[in-house]
């Protein structure tokens, strides 16, 4: 066989290796019902478990170390990690970057999110987050000539709105497309024609936060649903597609 072909189909049966090695160790943590922060077996115990070597079992350890599933460390035994909540969007952001997903399909995704989180807010929310909602809106329209403050205030709306929404999952999702946001978020605001539509737009998010408040929920979903509509309609007239 061609030396090559040779270190092609050992390099293989390593990246093999460490996925079945992956898995061992997460379906470990899912049998013992290990939770946050509890130690999983030695690199030497999974290495006996395994019938592979310390190396392979290193490699997977560092591979679930890097999205969060374990955390690793010198001097002590590694542990069940938490959510990682830098990892999602750096994927998200290499999808749109290198063109394996569109600009308009995460604004896809986000509307479909986001008409379900703001309903879940209005009904779930405390004062103060209700209190916060409305406070960034307000912000939005007082710093309504600053657009770099407009933006970080609408970006912080969003995400309260799905930290209120009290589904963990919601939040790291909707934080996820914060580095899409701010990279498309200037765009959408230069291209609404007027500076009434842009007035309009934060007035939408006044709109949302005061439905909020109410808890009506049926209104801040219709409110959503507007100023996704909306958003979508901005960046295809700026040619984001």
């Amino acid at each position: 066989m061609h030396k090559s072909l040779v270190v092609q189909d050992s390099v293989e049966a390593s990246e093999s290796l460490v996925a079945q090695t992956m898995r061992a160790i997460t379906d470990h943590i899912r049998d013992a019902e290990l939770k946050l922060g509890q130690p999983i077996p030695s690199e030497s115990a999974f290495a006996l478990k395994m019938g592979v070597s310390r190396a392979v079992v290193r490699e997977a350890f560092s591979s679930l170390a890097m999205v969060g599933v374990i955390e690793v460390g010198n001097g002590r035994r590694a542990r069940v990690g938490g959510i990682d909540e830098t990892v999602l969007p750096i994927i998200l952001n290499h999808a749109v970057l290198t063109e394996q997903v569109s600009v308009q399909q995460i604004y896809d995704v986000r509307r479909a999110i986001e008409q379900r989180t703001v309903v879940l807010a209005a009904l779930r929310r405390t004062p103060a987050e209700a209190e916060m909602i409305v406070n960034f809106a307000a912000a939005m329209d007082r710093d309504f000539n600053d657009p770099n403050l407009v933006q970080q205030s609408d970006i912080s709306f969003h995400e309260t709105i799905a930290r209120a929404s009290k589904n963990p999952m919601f939040a790291l999702i909707v934080s996820s497309f914060r580095i899409v946001t701010e990279k498309t978020w200037y765009i959408g605001w230069a291209s609404r024609p007027t500076d009434e539509d842009r007035r309009n737009n934060v007035m939408c998010h006044k709109r949302i936060a005061a439905a909020i408040l109410q808890q009506d929920a049926k209104e801040a979903e219709a409110l959503m649903v507007e100023h996704f509509d909306n958003s979508v309609r901005a960046l295809l007239a700026a040619g984001i597609t």
